[in-house]
């Protein structure tokens, strides 16, 4: 039986970032079904396609680089599979490359995540030195509710700048309770920026895989 894993790169944009994850899995089994791609299924009573998100994305936030992965029961081309899902795909949903992966390779693992938010011009320079503050210390202790144990904001946290009126936050990504993108926000007194329709974005899914080409190259 034929077993092919492909990594798809897509955008979630527009009306679709409302949506939660269970809701974007569903859409995608959709486009792949008007694709007639021929997915592996999983095993026992109720089976269902063998795909994954190696980050979901929390409602509201927009992604210009999302990753999947994907195993197929039929053998195709990355350019083959683009041709196919193209012409499937739903409003705010773009597929930007598809990559057939070889047997040995492992399931993607995130390296870091990357967040930006546009920022209103008169704030830009408040906003600059409460990031100068909290970049120069090491810790920034924050508390979730039901959490007993405090994080520390600082220590995921690799890079935090504001540019030409941008806020680009970068996280590496652990197996512990990380801070996100809104703990940033509340910690710079941004939280207000999303409720009135200012939208965040994650700009960049940075795999183990990819860092490793890159340091070998």
């Amino acid at each position: 039986m034929v077993r092919q894993r492909v990594r798809i790169r897509f955008r979630k944009q527009g009306d679709l970032r409302l949506i939660g994850h269970r809701d974007l899995v569903r859409t995608m089994e959709r486009m792949f079904r008007r694709a007639a791609l021929r997915l592996r299924m999983s095993q026992g009573f109720h089976p269902k396609p063998r795909m994954s998100f190696p980050s979901a994305l929390a409602v509201g936030i927009e992604g210009l680089d999302e990753v999947m992965e994907l195993e197929l029961a039929e053998s195709c081309t990355g350019e083959q599979l683009l041709a196919r899902l193209a012409p499937s795909s739903v409003t705010g949903l773009r597929i930007q490359s598809v990559e057939v992966l070889p047997a040995v390779a492992k399931k993607a693992q995130v390296r870091s995540l990357t967040y930006q938010l546009p920022i209103p011009v008169d704030r830009r320079a408040e906003v600059a030195d409460r990031v100068a503050r909290l970049i120069a210390g090491p810790r920034r202790l924050i508390r979730r509710p039901g959490k007993p144990a405090p994080i520390n904001l600082r220590g995921a946290l690799e890079e935090l700048t504001l540019t030409d009126g941008i806020l680009s936050m970068r996280f590496r990504v652990s197996r512990q309770a990380d801070p996100g993108p809104r703990d940033v926000l509340a910690a710079l007194e941004l939280t207000d920026l999303e409720q009135e329709g200012v939208c965040l974005t994650r700009s960049a899914v940075e795999l183990q895989s990819e860092l490793q080409s890159e340091l070998q190259s």
